[in-house]
């Protein structure tokens, strides 16, 4: 391996040993992230939501899709608000942010029922087709959406489980790179 791969392929190591000695600091990034992610996802899928509440307008569509955005804002608000830099965990918020997380994972669950009843009804159901398509997607990107905020509400109820795995992992540095680590600090000092 030549001595700029060698450079690289430290780099990558000592990226993850870095990585993993924050998320021993701060275990619950690992759920933040799972969070934010269930929102980017139905935030980037929001144009078949809409389209299709604009097609079925059945009773309490749009108050779904408005309640899963404003409960998916709030829910992380309150997440960053239960874990304060060097304080204790905030019971209270914990407890706001797991009330909305079960808020959403009901309006995503109504708003899956109200796409199963427009494709189900006796009189006048919607057909899907090409020009229609964006229903089915919803309705599979709900049903994704759930499982992304459950596994985030799981996560979060793990931070402590994580937290105890995760300085498991030794994350020091040799002995003979501690030494570099020591002098490169001086260097800087002077």
């Amino acid at each position: 391996m030549t001595t700029k791969g060698k450079k690289q392929h430290g780099g990558v190591k000592e990226f993850i040993r870095e990585t993993l000695v924050s998320l021993k600091r701060k275990p619950q990034t690992i759920p933040m992230l799972v969070l934010a992610a269930g929102f980017l996802y139905y935030s980037l899928n929001l144009t078949h939501v809409s389209n299709t509440t604009a097609k079925l307008q059945l009773s309490g569509m749009g108050l779904s899709g408005f309640c899963t955005m404003l409960f998916s804002l709030l829910s992380f608000v309150c997440f960053l608000n239960a874990y304060p830099h060097r304080k204790k965990t905030n019971i209270p918020m914990l407890v706001l942010m797991f009330a909305m997380l079960g808020i959403l994972i009901c309006c995503d669950t109504y708003y899956r029922g109200c796409i199963t009843r427009a494709l189900t009804r006796t009189d006048n159901p919607i057909t899907v087709d090409a020009s229609t398509r964006y229903i089915t997607r919803a309705f599979d990107m709900l049903g994704v959406h759930r499982l992304i905020v459950g596994a985030g509400a799981v996560l979060t109820l793990l931070v402590p489980v994580l937290r105890k795995l995760l300085r498991r992992i030794n994350t020091s540095l040799p002995v003979e790179e501690a030494g570099q680590m020591d002098a490169i600090l001086l260097s800087e000092e002077s």
